[in-house]
């Protein structure tokens, strides 16, 4: 899923681009670069925490399903 993981970190930089032009409509070339890498690098981040956010899900619910059990007095 290679293509799709590449446009979701371009959408993440031209929604934070859109969004810096949004709060500063003279923003200089510089701002929007480093907006653009912010976006590109926040939704890498996001989409891995929601990645092992849902690896986690997975895995208590597999340690939901057997029960430990504890003959602890």
């Amino acid at each position: 899923m290679g293509i799709l993981d590449t446009l979701g970190e371009v959408a993440g930089a031209v929604a934070a681009v859109e969004g810096a032009e949004k709060l500063d409509p003279n923003a200089g070339l510089l701002t929007k670069g480093l907006a653009a890498v912010a976006g590109f690098k926040g939704a890498e981040a996001l989409e891995s925490a929601l990645g092992k956010k849902k690896d986690g899900d997975a895995k208590s619910n597999d340690a939901g399903a057997a029960p430990d059990e504890d003959n602890q007095s």
